[in-house]
């Protein structure tokens, strides 16, 4: 030791050392001294020995992250923005040179200096936009609209957004359950809106009607539907009321029941309140004539006609209001029983019958003859398929009807003849609606469903499950409001839902 202290304390070897002291760093200060006093001995990291501040290093990299989130969190411009922003770089573009006092300056940033002349002189190239940010080459890129430059349309996944990806679809739209209607005890057999106004009328098991005004909401708590409250009841069946109909003016309607009866009400205000009293003149009158249950009604586009289908086996057209309501009976024999009417609406004088025979007649309405024989009867898999429901395209001479075998099928009223087929469901088909333009079909089943169709392309647009089972049913009705973005559904469960 004595002779390594001796090389050390050597003014050579001390000189030659001092060359290496811009090794150490500032915070290593003394590791010099210790170098050449050999006080004492350490092993020196590579960044102590080369001096790295791991601090300054950790604060800059803590800057760069945040200066990349930053940059994240700058969303590109929407259209509107670039429309103007392309709109402003054509007016640079035609007018080069502008006068002092004769246009505001440029929204672009700095002034440009001006000549001698007191005019702008001409700058080449593209400007900055305001709001896209980044470099120049990310404006360029922005304004050459690479994938639109990102811009989004309308959510697929909003309920009220609509769908306009084609010309065809330029009215889709996603339903969603808005509005419960909870009051009646018994299963919802049928239900109708009103014309114009959104409010509409349920019929029950429970013996009841209920007129139910959409714009008179309870809120719910953890729920995004609302509950209504009805605002009338209508009381005078004595039994369940099984089929409803509305006048086109929405001043009346019509119910059949179990009773065998049909009642004509005077539907009140929407606004009426709840709690008034009694008013004996909202039933105008009640039509007897069938001796079994009346299962079903429809009324005349423009004529104040009634037509009924009843257990008994008739088919019958009312005039209400007048001395004698009864204007004709239509039967035939070795049928069964009508399971389903409506008027042919492109054809006023003719009206479409189904039976549980599995046959579907046209009649004339003056005559009560039948005009065609649609063949319902043989078109299931597995022989005959009862017909539920029976509804007339609003613009065309097609006929749909709605299966016991889960099918739904279209027919021509000119030749009688399957149009097209198809399995809509997973189990018995119960009702249809089509929508006022005929370009929808609403059906429901008693698998919980109800399914929107495009009539075109006899295809699903959507389907919802919007109701329980109850004996093994479940909606017994569906109906689109004719003027409204509304559709309902009824059913087992005794509740009415709405959709929009």
């Amino acid at each position: 030791m004595a002779g390594m202290e001796d090389v050390l304390s050597d003014p050579d070897t001390e000189e030659a050392l001092a060359e290496f002291d811009f090794l150490v760093s500032e915070s290593s200060e003394g590791a010099g001294e210790a170098r050449s006093q050999g006080d004492e001995k350490k092993d020196l990291s590579p960044s102590e020995e080369w001096g790295v501040d791991q601090q300054l290093i950790t604060k800059l990299k803590e800057q760069y992250r945040k200066e990349r989130r930053g940059k994240k969190g700058i969303q590109r411009p929407n259209r509107s923005t670039l429309q103007a922003m392309l709109a402003n770089l054509g007016n640079d573009e035609e007018m080069p040179a502008l006068q002092s006092g004769a246009a505001s300056p440029p929204r672009g940033g700095a002034v440009p200096a001006m000549d001698d002349s007191g005019v702008q002189p001409f700058q080449p190239g593209r400007k900055p936009l305001i709001g896209v940010p980044g470099t120049e080459e990310d404006t360029l890129e922005a304004l050459g609209l690479g994938e639109l430059a990102g811009l989004t349309v309308n959510n697929e996944s909003d309920p009220l957004s609509y769908d306009i990806t084609t010309a065809k679809e330029a009215f889709r739209k996603t339903w969603s359950a808005k509005y419960t209607l909870r009051s009646h005890f018994d299963g919802v057999r049928a239900l109708a809106f009103h014309p114009v106004e959104p409010a509409l009328i349920t019929a029950s098991e429970d013996h009841t009607l209920k007129l139910w005004n959409l714009n008179k909401t309870v809120p719910v708590k953890k729920a995004t539907s609302l509950d209504v409250e009805p605002i009338y009841t209508f009381r005078g069946h004595v039994g369940a009321v099984l089929c409803l109909a509305m006048s086109a003016t929405g001043e009346q309607c019509f119910s059949g029941g179990i009773d065998s009866t049909i009642r004509c009400w005077n539907i009140p205000s929407s606004n009426i309140d709840p709690y008034d009293s009694f008013d004996s003149s909202v039933l105008a009158d009640t039509l007897v004539a069938h001796t079994d249950a009346v299962w079903g009604l429809s009324i005349h586009s423009s004529k104040m006609h009634l037509l009924s289908c009843s257990a008994d086996g008739t088919i019958r057209m009312w005039n209400p209001g007048s001395k004698l309501p009864l204007l004709h009976t239509y039967s035939v024999e070795n049928e069964g029983v009508p399971t389903s009417i409506d008027f042919v609406r492109c054809e006023p004088s003719q009206i479409v019958a189904s039976y549980t025979s599995g046959n579907t007649f046209i009649y004339d309405i003056e005559t009560a003859k039948q005009v065609m024989m649609l063949e319902t009867r043989d078109c299931g898999d597995n022989g005959v398929s009862q017909v539920n429901a029976i509804i007339s395209h609003p613009t065309l001479p097609v006929t749909i009807t709605a299966h016991e075998d889960r099918h739904i099928r279209f027919f021509d009223n000119v030749t009688g003849k399957m149009l097209h087929t198809m399995v809509a469901h997973l189990d018995a088909v119960t009702s249809l609606a089509v929508d006022p333009n005929g370009i929808y079909l609403l059906s429901g089943s008693h698998d919980c469903s109800i399914r929107l169709w495009n009539m075109d392309s006899k295809t699903c647009v959507q389907e919802i499950t919007s109701h329980r089972k109850k004996f093994d049913e479940s909606i017994y009705d569906v109906a689109f409001h004719p003027s409204k973005p509304y559709i309902a559904s009824a059913g087992a469960d005794a509740l009415a839902k709405v959709f929009v």
